[in-house]
């Protein structure tokens, strides 16, 4: 059973979940640090490139399915319209409120 944005233990992480999920690229873009830095798979990525095709371009949503480092990090079943679904891992940085990096990935 996932668990809901609003549940999850870290406030900036559950942001970030109900951002993607509620297709709010700005919101999305507010939690970030200017100089913010993403990962996939292990290679780093341009980020906003990466956010517009991945998330909101293609439709993403994040369902977390667990937690643990605080909320910091999740295993959530993740689609788009690209790859369709796919079970996830994600770690984020976070700064005071707002996340410096995430890293995704297949889990």
């Amino acid at each position: 059973m996932a668990i809901a944005p609003a549940k999850l233990s870290d406030p900036v992480v559950s942001a970030f979940v109900a951002a993607v999920n509620a297709h709010d690229r700005e919101a999305f873009l507010a939690l970030l640090t200017p100089d913010a830095t993403m990962s996939d798979d292990g290679t780093d990525r341009d980020l906003h490139e990466w956010v517009d095709r991945e998330i909101f371009d293609s439709g993403g949503h994040m369902d977390v399915q667990s937690e643990s480092d605080g909320g910091r990090r999740l295993v959530a079943d993740y689609r788009n319209d690209t790859w369709g679904e796919m079970r996830t891992a994600w770690r984020f940085t976070v700064q005071g409120d707002r996340i410096s990096r995430f890293e995704t990935g297949q889990a």
